[in-house]
C-alpha cells in the first residue's frame, strides 16, 4: 500500500514538473513570437541608433557674365593735358613729301634751262622768258662751240610752291654740254651732260596735326639749296626738212640740302617739332621722246614727254618732336610722266614768240603739276 502512495507521489510530481516545464516553454515561444511580430511590422526599436543629418553642401552664387562692352574703369590719373602726339609725329612724313616735291620741280624749271621745249639740234639762240603757275623769269640759250659740241645754259629767278611749302628768292642756273654727232647723216646719236644748280633759297615748310582739343597747323622757315647732275644719251633723226624726232634716256642724281629750323611760335601748339640740318637726295631714270614740227614758214611745234622712276631716296629729316621723341620718316620710290610743250611764232626773220608749258602727272607726293610760260627767242 506504501508503495503503490510513493508511486503516485512520484508520478504527480513529474507530471506537474513536466507540466510547468511545458507552460514555460510555451509562455517563451509566445514572447518571441510578438517580437518578430513586431520587428517585421515595424513597430518601434527598443533602442534607436542615432542617424546625424547631411552635412549641407555650398553652392556659391554665380558670377555674373561680363557685358560684351565693359565700360573702362576711370583711372586714378585723369590726363593732365591734350592727347595729339602721335598725329604730330605723322606729320613729319607730310615734310619729307613736301621736300620730295621741292626737289622734283626745281629740276623741272631748271630743265626749261636746257632746251627741253626745242629740237636736238639747231642754230645758235637766246631767248627770254617769264612764266606763271610757278613764277620764274630768265634767260637761256645755246652756242655751238664746235660742228659737234654745244653749250646749252641759262639762269632764272623763281618762286614756287606746292602741297603746304613756299620756295621764294630762289635763283637757278644750268648748262651742260652736248655732242652730236653731225657727220653721221641726218640719223646719228648724241649725248649730254650737264647740272642744276639752285644754291640758296628760301623756305616755308608747314605740317598739320590733330589733338583732343582740335587741329593745329604750325609752319618753320629756313634755307635751302639744291643741286642736281645729270647724263643722257639719245637718239635723233631729220625724218624730213619739217620734222625732228628723238629718244633718250636719262640717268640724274638730286640733292637738296636744308637747314635746321623749328615750328614758329602760334598759341596753340603742344607737340611742336625741331627740324635738324639734313640733305634729301634721290636718283631717276627718265625714258622719253621729242619731236618738232614746222608748220608753213612762220609756226613752230615741239611736244616732249617721258616716264621717270626715282630710285634710292633718302630724307634727310630728323625730327625731335615733343610727346613723341626722335622721329626719322622714309621716302618711298616713286615713278611719274613729265610733259612739255612749245609753240612758237615767228614774228619775224629769227624773232620767234614762245608760248610753253612743261609739268607731271602722278601721285603724290609729285603729282599733278604745270608751268606755263612766254618767251621772246632770238635765232643768229
Amino acid at each position: 500500500m506504501m508503495a503503490n502512495v510513493r508511486r503516485f507521489i512520484l508520478a504527480a510530481t513529474l507530471t506537474a514538473t513536466a507540466a510547468f516545464a511545458f507552460l514555460a516553454f510555451d509562455a517563451r515561444s509566445a514572447t518571441l513570437q510578438a517580437a518578430e511580430c513586431e520587428s517585421e511590422c515595424g513597430g518601434p526599436t527598443p533602442y534607436p541608433t542615432y542617424s546625424p543629418s547631411p552635412t549641407p553642401t555650398y553652392t556659391p552664387t554665380p558670377s555674373p557674365s561680363p557685358s560684351p562692352y565693359p565700360s573702362p574703369s576711370p583711372s586714378p590719373y585723369p590726363p593732365t593735358g591734350p592727347t595729339g602726339a602721335d598725329s604730330s609725329g605723322n606729320s613729319i612724313g607730310g615734310l619729307a613729301n613736301q621736300r620730295f616735291n621741292q626737289m622734283i620741280t626745281n629740276r623741272v624749271l631748271g630743265t626749261v634751262l636746257l632746251g627741253v621745249n626745242e629740237q636736238v639740234n639747231c642754230s645758235d639762240c637766246i631767248s627770254a622768258f617769264g612764266s606763271a603757275g610757278s613764277f620764274s623769269a630768265g634767260i637761256h640759250g645755246r652756242k655751238e662751240l664746235t660742228n659737234n659740241l654745244s653749250l646749252l645754259a641759262g639762269i632764272a629767278y623763281t618762286q614756287y610752291n606746292e602741297g603746304g611749302y613756299h620756295i621764294t628768292s630762289a635763283p637757278i642756273g644750268a648748262f651742260a654740254l652736248r655732242y652730236d654727232f653731225t657727220d653721221w647723216g641726218s640719223s646719228r646719236p648724241f649725248f649730254d651732260i650737264g647740272t642744276i644748280l639752285t644754291p640758296w633759297e628760301k623756305a616755308r615748310y608747314t605740317r598739320s596735326y590733330n589733338t583732343s582739343l582740335g587741329p593745329v597747323t604750325v609752319s618753320g622757315s629756313t634755307n635751302a639749296s639744291n643741286y642736281a647732275v645729270y647724263g643722257r644719251a639719245g637718239w635723233m633723226s631729220r625724218v624730213s626738212p619739217r620734222d625732228e624726232v628723238a629718244a633718250s634716256i636719262e640717268v640724274w642724281q638730286l640733292w637738296q640740302r636744308v637747314s635746321g629750323y623749328s615750328d614758329s611760335a602760334v598759341a596753340f601748339n603742344p607737340f611742336d617739332a625741331n627740324i635738324a640740318t639734313g640733305t634729301d637726295r634721290t636718283s631717276l631714270v627718265k625714258i622719253g621722246g621729242q619731236w618738232t614740227h614746222l608748220f608753213g614758214s612762220n609756226i613752230e611745234t615741239n611736244i616732249n614727254g617721258g616716264w621717270v622712276q626715282s630710285f634710292a631716296s633718302h630724307s634727310g629729316i630728323v625730327a625731335t618732336v615733343t610727346g613723341d621723341g626722335t622721329v626719322v620718316p622714309t621716302m618711298g620710290n616713286q615713278g611719274w610722266f613729265e610733259y612739255g610743250g612749245r609753240l612758237g611764232f615767228r614774228v619775224q626773220k629769227g624773232w620767234i614768240v614762245d608760248l610753253f608749258a612743261n609739268g607731271t602727272l602722278g601721285p603724290q607726293p609729285v603729282g599733278n603739276t604745270i608751268h606755263g610760260g612766254v618767251g621772246l627767242r632770238i635765232n643768229y
